[in-house]
C-alpha cells in the first residue's frame, strides 16, 4: 500500500525535490503553452505563476496543495483584444498590455467573490450561470479556437509535407499517449508529444536556434506595464465566471483526493482570495491569468503525496527557471507545427470538458429551459456572431457567456414570477 504524505507534512529536501519536479512536469506543457500561443514570454508566466502559488499558498495557510498556472479559459479574449498569430508573427506581442487591465480586473473580481461568498455562499453561480450555460460555454471555448489549431498544423491552405507530417507526429503520440501510457507519464502526454515532435522537426530542418544562442544565461524576464483599455474588461469579464466555476469544481476535487473538507477549511472564500491576489500581481507585471491546474491534482491522485510543501518547491523550481533567458528561448524555438499537433488534442479536450461537465451535472435537456440555453450559446459562440458595443465587439466564447448568463437571469425571473411553462429548477438533474 502506497504511503500517504498529508497536506501539512513536511519531507526531507532529498524527496521533496523530485517531487517537486513532477509537479512542475506535469503543468509545464500546459502552463507555457498558453503565453507561447498569446505572443509573450513564457519566463514571464513561470515567475509570476511560481510567485503567485507561493502566495496563494502563504493565504491560504498552507492548507491546499494546488498550482496557479496559466488559464486557457482566456486565450480567445486576449487574442480579440490583442490580435497574434503564433508562428508567424515575431513576439512579443505589442498590444498584450491592453488586455493586462482586464486580468487585474479578474483578480479583484475574484477578491470580490471572496468577500461575497465568505457572507452569502455560492447558490447565485448557479442562478447567474446554471451549469447548462457552464458546460456549454466551456465547449465553446475549445470549438473557438479548434480552427486555429488546424491551421497552425498546417491542415488549411497549401499543403506542406514536412508541415502536416510534425504535426501529426506531435499529434499521435499526445493521443496515443494519453490511452497507452501508465505511471507518471499517463500525466503528462502533453509534454512527451511536444518533446517527440521537437525531435521529428529537428530531424527535418525546422528548429530554428538563433534564439537560443542569442539568449543570456542568466537574467529577469521583462516585464510589461498594463495599458488603460477598459473595453478589455468587457471582453474578458465572462471569462471570469468560467474561471470562477472551474476554481470551485477543482477545490472540491482536491478536497476528495486528500479526503479533506477543504471548501469549509480554509475555506473557499481564502482560495478565492489567494487566487485573486495573485492575478492582480501577474496583471501588473505582464503575465497571463493564472488558474488552479487539474494535471496536479491528477499527480496527487496517483501519488497520494498531498504535502503542500512539495507544491511550494515545484513553485520554487519555476522561479529559478525563468531566471534563465536560454531556457525561455529554447521553448521559443519550438516550431509552429509542433503546437498545432498538440493543440488539435487540447483544444478538443476543452470541448469535450465541456460537454463532461454537462454530464456529470446530469443537465436535463428534457427541460425546455436547458435546451434553450445550450442551444443559444453553442449556436452564437460557434457561429460567428458579432456584436458591437461602442468600439468593443463581442463575439465567440464571450459573446456566448454574456448571451447565456442574460438568459438564465431572464428564465428566473420568469420562474419567479410563474411565466414558464415548466417549474425552473436550473441545477435539476437527471434522474437515474
Amino acid at each position: 500500500m502506497k504511503r500517504v504524505v498529508g497536506i501539512h507534512e513536511r519531507l526531507p529536501i532529498a524527496e521533496t525535490i523530485p517531487l517537486s519536479l513532477q509537479h512542475l512536469m506535469a503543468m509545464f506543457g500546459a502552463t507555457v503553452l498558453v503565453p507561447y500561443l498569446v505572443g509573450i514570454n513564457p519566463a514571464i508566466c513561470l515567475l509570476m505563476n511560481g510567485i503567485g502559488t507561493i502566495l496563494y499558498t502563504i493565504v491560504t495557510k498552507g492548507g491546499i496543495p494546488a498550482y496557479l498556472g496559466s488559464s486557457f479559459a482566456f486565450i480567445a479574449p486576449i487574442l480579440a483584444i490583442a490580435p497574434f498569430a503564433a508562428g508567424t508573427d515575431t513576439p512579443p506581442n505589442a498590444n498584450f498590455p491592453l488586455a493586462q487591465v482586464g486580468f487585474i480586473f479578474f483578480g479583484i473580481f475574484f477578491v470580490i467573490m471572496a468577500l461575497i461568498i465568505k457572507k452569502f455562499g455560492t447558490r447565485w453561480i448557479d442562478i447567474v450561470m446554471p451549469p447548462a450555460v457552464m458546460g456549454a460555454v466551456v465547449a465553446v471555448i475549445g470549438l473557438e479556437l479548434a480552427p486555429v489549431a488546424a491551421q497552425q498544423a498546417g491542415l488549411t491552405g497549401t499543403p506542406d509535407g514536412k508541415v502536416i507530417a510534425v504535426s501529426l507526429i506531435t499529434l499521435l503520440v499526445t493521443v496515443i499517449g494519453s490511452v497507452v501510457f501508465r505511471g507518471f507519464a499517463q500525466i503528462i502526454p502533453v509534454l512527451i508529444g511536444v518533446v517527440v515532435g521537437y525531435i521529428a522537426a529537428l530531424f527535418l530542418g525546422m528548429v530554428d536556434f538563433s534564439g537560443v544562442a542569442g539568449a543570456g544565461i542568466v537574467g529577469l524576464p521583462r516585464a510589461t506595464v498594463p495599458a488603460i483599455h477598459w473595453q478589455s474588461i468587457i471582453v474578458i469579464a465572462p471569462a471570469c465566471l468560467v474561471v470562477l466555476a472551474e476554481h470551485i469544481s477543482h477545490l472540491i476535487v482536491t478536497g476528495k483526493v486528500t479526503d479533506s473538507d477543504l471548501v469549509n477549511e480554509p475555506g473557499l472564500y481564502r482560495s478565492l482570495l489567494g487566487d485573486g491576489l495573485s492575478n492582480i500581481l501577474s496583471g501588473f507585471f505582464g503575465s497571463t491569468p493564472n488558474t488552479t491546474y487539474g494535471e496536479n491534482i491528477g499527480v496527487m491522485a496517483i501519488t497520494r503525496i498531498y504535502s503542500v510543501w512539495v507544491i511550494r518547491g515545484a513553485a520554487i523550481i519555476a522561479i529559478l527557471f525563468s531566471l534563465i533567458p536560454k531556457f525561455s528561448a529554447f521553448i521559443q524555438s519550438i516550431p509552429v507545427p509542433v503546437m498545432g499537433g498538440v493543440c488539435i488534442y487540447l483544444y478538443g479536450v476543452i470541448a469535450a470538458v465541456g460537454i463532461r461537465m454537462l454530464v456529470e451535472k446530469r443537465v436535463n435537456l428534457g427541460r425546455n429551459y436547458n435546451l434553450a440555453l445550450c442551444a443559444i450559446v453553442f449556436s452564437v459562440g460557434v457561429s460567428g456572431a458579432t456584436i458591437h458595443i461602442g468600439t468593443v465587439a463581442l463575439s465567440g466564447m464571450a459573446l456566448s457567456a454574456v448571451t447565456g448568463v442574460v438568459l438564465s437571469l431572464a428564465f428566473y425571473i420568469f420562474g419567479k414570477f410563474g411565466l414558464m411553462n415548466e417549474e425552473y429548477d436550473p441545477t435539476e438533474q437527471l434522474e437515474d
